[in-house]
């Protein structure tokens, strides 16, 4: 996909997830849910063939199509697009998606015949989104080129060197869930889905069967769920915690966080998750996740969308944390580089992926030097190029 050009082909043997909408319902554009971000749903993952899949077009997909990228004229590439559901939340980006309206584009979507809509349901989709009285433009000013496939649960294809499988989740008027099986590892997109559902629960365990990155609806906590939030097909996150365990996934992303979810509400949720499972994320706009060969590590790396507010730094910090090792650590450093939401840190113990740090920091204040304590956990190990140096990426929580 591109505006104005092609993507270039990686060259790497890792595939890329990106995040560029994590919120479920509805929009939100508070203050208090600015961290995590106010997009509806809409995932980017690029093979190591260079494939390019975007998951759901919810108003993430408007920020997708405005990246910047790099011209190459008289070049086309096909960009492969999973639409889980047509519920408004998961195609609401789609008029606002910038590379529809180029020419040379070429775009194939993938998604289910509703009972509702009957044959062509996607192309009605579209078409009735941009109707009047809806919108000011109709389908004509689309000039890429689109294709349109019907896919059912169960199904499976192949999409360059990338095996996709699809499942039926337990939503209201349907839902499909997605497994894209890469050289590089699989990644399972299962949003939109109430447990409770024999035969679908099911479906679900066997699509994410040992996933190395299982993004499932986490939007209700277990009481809503039980409670005032029952059949309206969402999840929660100790569902997902526990399938995740269940079936052998690697990584848990929770996703799909309710529009009256405060960060500070999704802090403590990522909190309760990571006492049931070991290796979890919640979805962050901006949030990059590396797959790499066969057997490494996953790495999720700090929301590129949150730095614009990043400065260079020069604070004298304790750091107290768990090595991987599993010991307790205390170290005197320098903090270098400073976000609202994170900063990079350089330490000589090299604490546990998604371990919690506790970072006290010196700053100068009216009466002379004050301490301000911020917990966060671990997101990003690098090694540095002074020897006995590690760099450290933390996202804040506290």
């Amino acid at each position: 996909m591109h505006e104005a050009g092609t993507r270039r082909k990686m060259t790497a043997p890792f595939a890329k997830l990106s995040f560029w909408g994590v919120r479920g319902s509805t929009p939100t554009v508070d203050p208090s849910t600015w961290r995590y971000g106010g997009n509806t749903p809409c995932l980017e993952l690029t093979a190591p063939d260079g494939t390019q899949f975007i998951l759901d077009c919810g108003t993430g997909l408007r920020m997708l199509g405005n990246r910047g990228t790099s011209p190459n004229e008289g070049a086309s590439a096909e960009t492969h697009i999973l639409v889980t559901h047509y519920h408004w939340d998961h195609i609401q980006g789609i008029p606002f998606f910038a590379p529809l309206y180029v020419e040379n584009n070429e775009f194939r979507f993938y998604s289910f015949r509703s009972k509702f809509l009957g044959r062509d349901s996607l192309k009605q989709v579209f078409e009735a989104q941009m109707a009047v009285p809806y919108f000011p433009v109709d389908m004509s000013a689309m000039s890429a080129k689109r294709k349109f496939k019907e896919v059912g649960g169960g199904d499976t294809f192949r999409i360059g060197e990338n095996e996709i499988t699809t499942a039926w989740l337990n939503h209201p008027q349907g839902c499909l869930g997605f497994r894209i099986d890469t050289p590089s590892g699989s990644v399972v997109y299962a949003t939109d889905n109430e447990p409770g559902d024999a035969k679908l629960d099911q479906s679900l365990r066997e699509l994410a069967a040992g996933a190395d990155i299982f993004v499932n609806d986490a939007q209700y906590t277990p009481e809503q769920l039980a409670s005032t939030r029952k059949g309206w097909g969402h999840s929660s996150w100790l569902d997902g915690a526990r399938v995740a365990k269940e079936v052998g996934a690697k990584t848990l992303v929770l996703f799909h966080h309710d529009p009256d979810s405060t960060d500070r509400m999704v802090d403590t949720i990522l909190k309760h998750a990571r006492e049931e499972f070991d290796s979890v994320f919640a979805a962050s706009e901006g949030m990059v996740i590396t797959l790499g060969a066969p057997g490494e590590r996953v790495e999720a790396h700090m929301p590129g969308s949150r730095t614009a507010l990043r400065r260079e730094a020069h604070f004298r910090a304790r750091v107290c944390g768990v090595t991987e090792g599993g010991h307790a650590f205390e170290e005197d450093t320098i903090v270098k580089d400073l976000s609202l939401q994170g900063a990079l840190i350089s330490l000589k113990h090299s604490p546990r992926l998604q371990s919690e740090l506790q970072v006290t920091m010196e700053t100068p204040g009216v009466n002379g030097m004050e301490r301000m304590q911020l917990r966060g956990y671990v997101v990003r190990i690098d090694g540095e190029a002074e020897k006995g140096q590690t760099s450290v990426g933390v996202v804040f929580t506290d």
